[in-house]
């Protein structure tokens, strides 16, 4: 493996991850700061998923063009500028602007990322690749809510909008002033010149690759971006405990994509190890979702859910990859990644909606439904793709 380049890519997307989560952090505080609601901040939301998902497929068509490095780059500046805007103008209209920029920014991590990894990496360390490279996300994901949330209690709001900008800066300055030259350059530059050879990209098979991540983010977002809230206000648990769980769910969940990654390079049902996890996860959120737990157990619980979700992404991103023409890695992961940003639009709005009306308890049991046919579809997903190759 190239580790200077997995690092960098690493790193690109721990930023993407702590940008992803910066307003979901800060949720709880927010309809007080900006007066606004719930269902108001699922519209911000909601505003920065709709952007990924119109951009993320043209942009990684452009990857594939351009070259990924120029584009995570671009995506850096632009995201880093989307909170640092909020730092100077923290109102909810600059809010909806940010999000925009940042949604922007966001369409462009996963093709960039996928295209330097899969064409960068050894084959044979492909599964621990990816894991690191997701670790590095869900890394990012789990320092948002003690940082950031703990700025904006302590300081103020503006320097967890500060903190979000400047850690996107800093890795921004390492990308450019500490270029890697691999052979990914040359497989971007030989795809262009070759443009008159157009590679095939089987795009009705990817729609249920789209399917799966829509549902995906919809299990693990509503966990994500409003567990601590519904926690809160439904089941009486103090912000403190919560925003805990919340915090040992992400930290988790980075552990389980090493582990993932170990067993998605040892195995190829990545199919069924992806459901088996999903389908315990969503009995311990059925748990949490029916069960008064202590507050130590409730964590504790939050934990293993978060670590069983971290095992799927490793398999999840090995699927892709094998279905994916080689030289369109950019193009494929852009298209299906766009599942992410359909389910980051009605889950937000949703689940806002269900705390807006008190109803905090229906968004465990969201979750519970969620991961039951992300289950479900993995399953599906499994058995057809063995047809397929007992076709063929």
């Amino acid at each position: 493996m190239h580790k200077k380049l997995l690092f960098q890519v690493a790193m690109a997307h721990l930023v993407s991850h702590l940008h992803i989560m910066t307003i979901p952090a800060l949720l709880p505080l927010l309809p007080q700061v900006m007066n606004v609601s719930f269902m108001q901040l699922g519209l911000a939301l909601g505003v920065f998923n709709i952007v990924s998902a119109v951009v993320q497929a043209p942009l990684g068509f452009m990857v594939d063009r351009v070259g990924a490095q120029k584009m995570l780059i671009g995506a850096l500046a632009v995201g880093s500028m989307s909170f640092a805007l909020l730092a100077l103008w923290p109102v909810f209209s600059v809010l909806l602007l940010a999000m925009f920029f940042a949604g922007l920014a966001n369409g462009v991590y996963h093709p960039a990322d996928y295209a330097l990894l899969s064409q960068g990496m050894q084959s044979d360390k492909m599964g621990q690749a990816f894991s690191i490279h997701t670790f590095a996300g869900f890394l990012g994901a789990a320092l948002a809510p003690p940082i950031l949330l703990g700025l904006a209690q302590v300081v103020d709001m503006r320097w967890a909008f500060v903190v979000s900008s400047t850690v996107g800066v800093a890795v921004l300055c390492l990308l450019l002033f500490n270029r890697v030259n691999t052979p990914v350059a040359a497989v971007i530059k030989n795809s262009t010149a070759n443009e008159k050879r157009p590679i095939k990209i089987p795009i009705a098979g990817l729609f249920g690759f789209v399917f799966l991540f829509m549902l995906l983010s919809l299990s693990t977002g509503s966990i994500e971006k409003f567990s601590v809230s519904a926690l809160v206000e439904g089941f009486a648990v103090p912000l403190s405990t919560a925003n805990q769980g919340l915090t040992v769910f992400l930290f988790m969940s980075a552990f389980g994509v090493l582990a993932g990654g170990y067993l998605a390079d040892r195995t190829t049902q990545h199919g069924f190890l992806a459901a088996g996890a999903f389908a315990l996860a969503a009995l311990f959120v059925l748990l949490i979702t029916t069960v008064a737990l202590p507050a130590v157990l409730l964590v504790s619980v939050l934990g293993m859910v978060g670590f069983l979700t971290g095992v799927v992404a490793p398999s999840r991103d090995m699927l892709v990859r094998a279905a994916s023409p080689k030289g369109a890695e950019g193009r494929t992961f852009g298209i299906v990644s766009t599942g992410f940003n359909i389910g980051g639009v009605i889950g937000p709005i949703f689940l806002g909606y269900l705390l807006d009306q008190h109803l905090a308890k229906g968004v465990m049991w969201a979750t519970v439904v969620f991961m039951v046919l992300t289950t479900v579809v993995v399953l599906r997903q499994e058995f057809n793709s063995k047809k397929q190759r007992a076709i063929s």
